[in-house]
């Protein structure tokens, strides 16, 4: 089966053929920014043109929220003019192939649970730390993304009642503290300001703040890791995302985790797939929508 996978995040739009598992035909756009509700229209129009004829199914990966069809998210103002954008409709003014739509993070646990052992490991948890902290769940060997589209959003579960307040509008979230957003906010306050890739520098080279900071970071992924094996009987989560997969980091996660007692912890691994996650992950569920 060939799908016409797309990925749409905040800054580009990738699409590719996948078949097999295999990627070709890869192109990335930048995501419009001026009239962006028109523009996305006809950036999907002109995707889906170029690969007219090439595929039998299309699967959207896609940032934010996807509420039956609907762009939204948690947060709209990270998706500047575009929440509540009718990206199902869009799409199916081109095409009357099958259409699946995923948020980009069920997509990538999607591509990473392809690869495991589906007898010894049924309940899998991915979990983004980058911009942002998000998540996607498998449970008995299936994707759960609830009526609203909601799961996996795990960046907003409780970490600190007393800590920042999130974008979401919620005091206290994971991603309010653990986020490179977060690491941003409180490195901008030193007496020398430094980017979340610097904090990182500077942590490895043992400078007290930064590894205050990350530590800090760290802990509150540990605690929420925690929480999915204790809530859901996860038995293995895979860490990715830019802070996720910063060197040092899965290491320091793994610590706060051993520390803890034996019935919160599971196996973690660094994430494999990066940029095509999406891709792959939303094609490879459209398949298993398609044989089951």
């Amino acid at each position: 089966m060939r799908c016409l996978a797309l990925d749409i995040g905040g800054t580009k739009i990738a699409a590719a053929i996948i078949e097999n598992g295999k990627v070709s035909n890869r192109q990335q756009i930048s995501t419009p920014q001026e009239d962006p509700v028109t523009a996305l229209h006809q950036a999907i129009a002109q995707i889906m043109q170029s690969y007219a004829g090439q595929f039998d199914t299309v699967a959207v990966a896609s940032t934010g929220i996807i509420n039956n069809g609907i762009l939204t998210a948690l947060n709209p103002k990270n998706l500047g003019g575009l929440a509540d954008f009718p990206l199902q409709e869009s799409i199916a003014r081109h095409t009357d192939k099958p259409i699946g739509l995923l948020n980009d993070v069920q997509a990538a646990v999607c591509a990473e649970y392809q690869d495991q052992d589906k007898s010894a490991v049924q309940n899998f948890v991915f979990i983004t730390v980058s911009t942002g902290v998000g998540g996607g769940i498998i449970l008995d060997g299936k994707l759960s993304t609830g009526p609203n589209g909601i799961v996996g959003h795990i960046g907003h579960t409780l970490a600190d009642p007393n800590g920042p307040l999130c974008g979401c509008g919620r005091q206290g979230c994971v991603e309010a503290i653990a986020a490179g957003r977060a690491i941003e906010r409180e490195a901008s306050r030193w007496e020398k300001p430094c980017s979340p890739k610097e904090v990182f520098e500077l942590f490895r080279k043992n400078d007290e703040k930064a590894t205050a900071l990350i530590h800090s970071s760290a802990k509150a992924i540990a605690n929420l890791i925690a929480d999915m094996v204790i809530g859901f009987d996860v038995q293995k989560v895979v860490l990715g995302g830019s802070v996720g997969l910063a060197e040092g980091y899965l290491p320091l996660v793994q610590q706060y985790l051993n520390d803890m007692p034996k019935f919160y912890q599971c196996k973690l691994e660094p994430a494999k797939y990066g940029a095509d996650a999406g891709l792959i992950g939303a094609a490879y569920w459209m398949q298993m929508q398609h044989n089951s």
